[in-house]
This record gives C-alpha cells, structure tokens and sequence, in this order.
C-alpha cells in the first residue's frame, strides 16, 4: 500500500511540477507576444489603417460627385447630338 501511495504521490508531484512550468512558459509567452505587438506598433497601425479607409470613403464620395456631374454632362451633349441627327433626318 505504501509503494502505491508513494508512486501516486509522486505521479501528482510530477504533474503538478509540469502544470507549473507550462504555465509559466505560457506567462512568459503572452508577455513576449505583448512585446512582440508593442514593438510592431499593431494598434497605431490598424488606427492609421481605419483614418486612411475613413478618409479614401470620403475622397471617394467626393470623386463620385464630380465623375457623377461629368457624366450626366457627358450624356447630355450626347443627347443634343443625337438630337441634332435625328433632326437632319
């Protein structure tokens, strides 16, 4: 009984001894990942990120405006010119 007590006694010590390692490479692990993240600069870049789309959606409605008002131009001396045609028929 003894021996059993012993090795079970020392299977819990062992497992409790690895538990305590990974979890201690796990905390070292997510600070180096913290660090990793900081030094990338990744939230000053996904900040940059959302201004330039914000600011591109922007410029882009504003483009659209003037293709939008060239384009409506454009299909209006199409219009007087099919017009004019139509007319020497």
């Amino acid at each position: 009984m003894a021996d059993w007590h012993a090795a079970w006694q020392e299977m819990v010590t062992d497992l409790e001894r690895q538990r305590d390692e990974l979890k201690l490479r796990l905390h070292l692990a997510r600070a180096e990942a913290r660090d990793e993240w900081d030094r990338l600069k990744l939230d000053e870049k996904f900040a940059t990120l959302r201004q330039r789309a914000d600011a591109a959606g922007v410029e882009a409605r504003d483009a659209m405006k003037g293709i939008g008002k060239a384009a409506e131009s454009l299909a209006d001396e199409i219009r007087e010119g099919l017009d004019r045609v139509r007319k020497t028929l």
